[in-house]
């Protein structure tokens, strides 16, 4: 099996420091869907894991959340398809939960899902959390300069050596490297 997993906020949608609080902030980085749309054709097993802290810090709820979710859907259904699994972890830092990124709860509840392991599988994020990850899951990060990402480089943390850059995740997959 062919499955990849996508961080959401930062490199499917625009990403806010004040977070993400309602569909109507909820809009796709130019090409994001579209790109989604060549790694479903590709034979992709579109995977989303997603920290969603703003549910513990009371800026929405998990019904809000679910709200957005629906919208990234019917906006994907434009382009025929539609992400396999949105995974996400409602917890703060602070919480110690084992599905909050970096931890890798989500990254397991993947391979429940779709019975498969994700070593060596691709995944792409915008932040050092994403990165840790992946490396902690032995799959293959990639991180994209949208959302987070400058900042993520900046950053010139000893995790980034040797994970490959690209501007977005339509770049990304425009590179072909999948």
């Amino acid at each position: 099996m062919k499955i990849i997993v996508l961080d959401r906020d930062g490199v499917i949608n625009e990403d806010s420091d004040d977070y993400i609080k309602h569909p109507d902030e909820w809009h796709p980085i130019s090409g994001s869907l579209e790109a989604i749309a060549v790694l479903k054709q590709r034979g992709w097993t579109v995977a989303i894991a997603t920290n969603q802290s703003g549910i513990r810090r009371g800026y929405y709820n998990r019904q809000t959340l679910h709200a957005m979710h629906q919208k990234f859907q019917a906006l994907l259904k434009s382009h025929s398809v539609s992400v396999d699994w949105i995974s996400y972890s409602p917890y703060v830092a602070e919480d110690l939960s084992p599905c909050r990124k970096p931890q890798t709860g989500m990254l397991r509840a993947i391979e429940n899902r779709f019975g498969c392991a994700l070593k060596g599988q691709p995944m792409v994020g915008d932040s050092l959390a994403d990165i840790r990850v992946a490396k902690a899951h032995q799959m293959r990060p990639f991180l994209v300069k949208t959302g987070k990402g400058m900042r993520t480089l900046a950053s010139k943390a000893p995790e980034l050596q040797g994970v490959p850059v690209y501007e977005s995740l339509a770049a990304a997959v425009k590179e072909n490297w999948l």
